[in-house]
């Protein structure tokens, strides 16, 4: 697993592979937070080629997401499949973290 960071202005852009879950997750997180600079005011996660993800990895996404509140900032997560975009539904997660359609969708919200 590989993130891909892509900084535009005070947004963070992350796109990351394959799959998140407990082998991974805490790699994923480390990355994550070394990605994220104090003047990022949003972060968007873009999980178009992302297959499969964990509640480790979704625990690891509302972490990032109460620091960047606490911080005034925004998550937010954009491009999932039909399946990823089920488990963030069911699970009540897109009640707390935004999900946009595309990239562009995502950053023109935030």
């Amino acid at each position: 697993m590989a993130i891909y960071p892509e900084r535009d202005g005070q947004t963070l852009v992350v796109k990351t592979d394959a799959r998140i879950d407990g082998t991974n997750a805490r790699e994923f997180q480390d990355d994550l937070q070394a990605a994220i600079e104090d003047t990022d005011s949003t972060v968007i996660l873009n999980f178009e080629d992302l297959t499969y993800i964990s509640s480790a990895g979704i625990r690891v996404i509302l972490m990032v997401a109460k620091t960047l509140q606490r911080r005034e900032g925004a998550i937010a997560l954009c491009s999932l499949s039909d399946a990823l975009r089920e488990i963030f539904e069911i699970s009540g997660f897109d009640k707390i973290i935004a999900i946009h359609p595309t990239l562009e969708a995502a950053r023109s919200a935030h």
